[in-house]
């Protein structure tokens, strides 16, 4: 870069870095968890529906809205780090790049939001 400038010296690359690292992890630990508890079916099947039972509130709910907001920013960033690895317009476009995939965010969460949490709070 010219000036020894870097994409993410406190700009908006460094900020889609920390949230793409973010989601990861939080992506990662859901998977943890999911693993864990459904290999409890073939160790106990009492323990798995009582696992299963838990998960069944308004609190997790909320948490399963954060945990699909995650995945999709995640995929939708890691299709904006493929595309500036791969293309040159991508790297000289950062910043619309990150708008469209907040905005796409926006959009996919809109339409998920109101059934899911209708079922959540509704019991639809």
């Amino acid at each position: 870069m010219p000036g020894g400038s870097s994409l993410y010296k406190s700009g908006t690359g460094m900020w889609m870095w920390v949230a793409h690292r973010t989601t990861g992890v939080a992506v990662f630990f859901f998977l943890l968890i999911h693993v864990t508890d459904t290999a409890l079916v073939r160790v106990s099947p009492e323990a798995y529906n009582q696992v299963i039972g838990l998960y069944k509130n308004p609190f997790m709910g909320l948490v399963e809205s954060g945990l699909v907001a995650a995945i999709i920013f995640h995929a939708l960033n890691g299709l904006r780090i493929i595309s500036v690895d791969v293309w040159e317009w991508a790297n000289r476009h950062q910043n619309r790049l990150a708008w469209a995939v907040w905005i796409l965010w926006i959009i996919a969460m809109a339409g998920f939001l109101p059934r899911h949490l209708g079922h959540v709070f509704g019991g639809e």
